[in-house]
């Protein structure tokens, strides 16, 4: 019997979280903008050092100003995504936000930092700067696109082999 993990998409408001589930789930992207109201799960199967793994995929409704990520939704997970947009600085700041309530109330967990939306390059606002100060403070960040695919497998794969080592 497979493992089963679930795994958070955490993030602003319209950083893509849904599309990135969409397009690792389905293999889909679609222009249309869908609010997520509450949380939608979903599920796809890796395979981890031999071991079938479930990964169970809650995507939370986005922060912005008015609500935030209700980090009971966290609770019980194996590790989370956490999603920016690169070409929204501002939403780095909101990650880096959510990433310290997860941590205060539920713990530290493995997390992978997505900067999402690389495919719009002329519009790209997050510079090598930003990315290696994440980096220092130790997170991992890797480039994705929904809309292309680019680095969305790399993404999940990555997070659910720090959630199997338990990192």
């Amino acid at each position: 019997m497979a493992l089963q993990k679930k795994i958070c998409m955490l993030g602003a408001f319209a950083v893509g979280k849904t599309s990135l589930v969409r397009r690792y789930v389905d293999s889909i992207f679609s222009d249309r903008y869908l609010t997520t109201v509450g949380v939608k799960i979903d599920k796809r199967m890796v395979t981890v050092s031999a071991a079938e793994v479930s990964l169970i995929l809650w995507d939370i409704a986005g922060e912005d100003e008015i609500s935030q990520v209700r980090t009971s939704y966290v609770r019980g997970a194996a590790g989370y995504l956490l999603v920016a947009d690169g070409t929204r600085p501002a939403t780095i700041d909101v990650a880096q936000s959510i990433q310290q309530r997860v941590e205060g109330e539920v713990g530290k967990l493995p997390f992978v930092v997505l900067l999402n939306k690389h495919d719009l390059q002329s519009v790209w606002s997050v510079s090598a700067g930003d990315i290696a100060a994440l980096q220092r403070a130790g997170w991992t960040v890797q480039m994705t696109s929904a809309r292309s695919g680019e680095g969305v497998e790399e993404a999940f794969q990555t997070l659910a082999e720090r959630v199997i080592r338990g990192q």
